[in-house]
């Protein structure tokens, strides 16, 4: 095993002169299929592709970005595993003083809005040479959003970056197609016609090509009515459907002539067990690359080195979240076997001790559940949240799949695997779903065998009314959860303790609303771990509440926490009952 292509002198010791894909990351360069970058250039590279890795170029000329030469089909851009601004600010706008995706912990070694920046760079490089962006930074940008460092809307990162395409979601597949058309000729708009999980630039002299779409309100209208782009939000929810859902297309430029179209089409279909399995068993080397050992290695990969991702998505659909439009509703979970080979493969690194950090996903628990009349059906998936009602309150739908066994015998399987000691779950657990199961044997299992002495948790408030924008269950399901919770840890003569995760500032969350959380915390005596700022994510419902002050799939009004001083004075209620705050 080796790593990807980092240097020319790597290429000529392969015979190489170019490379077919090079992937310019803002994180460092680390071999490990939690790293998106590297999770990419494997998938290129097991499909016969010659790839390469820029991480961290020097972005204040071009030069940087010749080091590997003019790739022969893309270059591929990412901000990295976080958002460039989010990676350099907190919430609360202050500057973050280490970056734990960069060696030594490093700060400031990639820049503002990275995909824009680095794009130009290659623009400046290799003028003509096919951009396309994909991660986080850019999967959440692919149309007109509010974006919270500017306190305004911005056009899709698409125009901004001059890129040809985003990849949105989990772009494993996409990759390979955009790769196989650009080698077998094709060119411009056609390469990305009809891809779904991709969106891309069109004149908007060629909407008629497009074929079945639904528009959406232009960045223009949007700019000037805020209901205008909670309608638009709205279109794109209903659309976030990969079985039914139809092309969106959104206009830039107010002029005819000159107006571009963001086309984005579907969302790629869930990967089966069969294609996930594969993934995560390419040939990672599972570390950072060596260029790095003197600077201490990349601190992020303490965290994951040995944790092991069990399934993608999530259905809890928190509105807050961004991963229903990029990881999807629909959970797509590995295979028993395939883990277990991951395991086996953990024996043969110097660092391993017998201790797995995490069996999970986006929520621990939500491994091989989901809806009961299977992803497939013919009329694409519903509408319907699966664990909340429409109420706010806590009535999971009856197709709901939510039986514990598999992810039960799973981490049966996992504990009693040759060489490991320990199984831990790292993951964010559902605690509403874990009340589905009137039997607990999921949550005893947990209590008995995974966790060491405290169970992270985020009821995220308990006003009806904010837990309801949310997306979360009433405080009485918590309540509930944690009363079975010291139950079974009375019952197992454990001494164990729930921490819990809540939040500040999120639309719906005003005085009164505070002064409730307030009050709660005091009258039953928890400590919060953490207390986190609200952050209006791209593309997320919480963000267009922000923004619009509406409910985009009700029309109804909220209140919003703009200022400085009304998020202060939240914090401030939290801190005088004794609960943590991060910004």
């Amino acid at each position: 095993m080796s790593f990807l292509y980092t240097t020319t002198e790597e290429m000529r010791r392969d015979g190489l002169s170019a490379l077919d894909v090079i992937i310019v990351t803002g994180d460092a360069y680390v071999d490990h299929p939690s790293f998106g970058a590297a999770m990419i250039g494997r998938v290129l590279e097991a499909e016969g592709f010659r790839v390469g890795v820029i991480a961290q170029p020097e972005w204040r000329s071009a030069e940087a970005f010749r080091r590997l030469g003019r790739p022969r089909l893309f270059f591929g851009v990412t901000a990295g595993n976080v958002d460039s601004m989010l990676a350099h600010y907190t919430v609360a706008r202050k500057r973050r003083h280490d970056d734990s995706y960069s060696p030594g912990g490093k700060h400031g070694l990639r820049p503002n809005r990275a995909c824009i920046v680095y794009s130009a760079r290659i623009r400046e490089a290799f003028p003509g040479v096919p951009i396309v962006l994909g991660g986080i930074e850019a999967s959440l940008r692919r149309l007109a959003h509010y974006d919270y460092w500017e306190d305004k809307l911005r056009r899709s990162i698409l125009l901004d970056a001059k890129a040809d395409a985003v990849v949105y979601g989990m772009g494993e597949k996409q990759a390979i197609e955009i790769a196989r058309r650009l080698a077998a000729g094709l060119c411009g708009p056609e390469v990305f016609a009809g891809l779904p999980g991709v969106a891309y630039r069109l004149p908007a002299r060629l909407i008629a090509a497009i074929g079945d779409a639904v528009e959406i309100p232009s960045y223009e209208e949007c700019l000037e009515d805020p209901a205008k782009f909670a309608e638009a939000f709205r279109i794109v929810w209903e659309e976030q459907d990969p079985f039914a859902g139809r092309t969106v297309v959104q206009r830039h430029g107010p002029d005819v002539a000159t107006a571009q179209l963001v086309v984005q089409n579907p969302p790629a279909p869930p990967l089966t067990t069969e294609e996930l399995d594969r993934l995560y068993e390419l040939p990672f080397e599972r570390r950072w690359h060596p260029i790095y050992d003197a600077a201490g290695g990349v601190p992020a990969l303490e965290t994951v080195r040995f944790s092991i991702t069990s399934h993608r998505g999530c259905y809890g659909e928190c509105s807050f979240c961004a991963i229903a439009f990029h990881q999807g509703r629909i959970v797509q979970s590995r295979s028993v076997a395939s883990i277990l080979r991951e395991i086996e493969g953990f024996r043969k690194l110097p660092q391993w001790r017998g201790i797995i950090s995490d069996i999970g996903g986006p929520t621990a628990n939500m491994y091989m559940t989901g809806c009961a009349r299977g992803i497939r059906h013919s009329g694409g998936r519903c509408k319907r949240r699966c664990l909340v009602g429409p109420d706010g309150s806590s009535r999971p739908c009856p197709k709901l799949h939510t039986d514990p066994g598999p992810l039960i015998a799973l981490l049966r399987a996992a504990r009693n695997a040759p060489g490991v000691r320990k199984v831990f779950t790292g993951s964010g657990v559902r605690f509403d779903l874990c009340l589905t199961d009137p039997d607990d044997r999921y949550l005893r299992e947990l209590c008995e065998h995974h966790i060491s002495g405290r169970l992270r948790v985020a009821p995220e408030h308990v006003s009806k009314n904010v837990l309801r924008l949310m997306g979360k269950p009433p405080v009485e399901v918590f309540e509930e959860f944690r009363r079975r919770f010291d139950r079974i840890n009375s019952e197992l003569g454990r001494r164990q303790f729930i921490v819990c995760y809540f939040m500040t500032s999120h639309p719906g969350c005003g005085p009164d609303e505070m002064r409730e959380l307030a009050d709660y915390l005091r009258r039953t005596g928890l400590k919060p771990e953490e207390v986190q700022d609200f952050y209006p994510c791209p593309m997320t419902l919480s963000s267009c509440i922000y923004y619009t002050g509406i409910d985009p799939l009700t029309g109804e009004k909220a209140y919003v926490a703009r200022t400085d001083r009304e998020k202060l004075r939240q914090r401030h209620a939290i801190r005088l009952s004794g609960g943590k705050r991060r910004a």
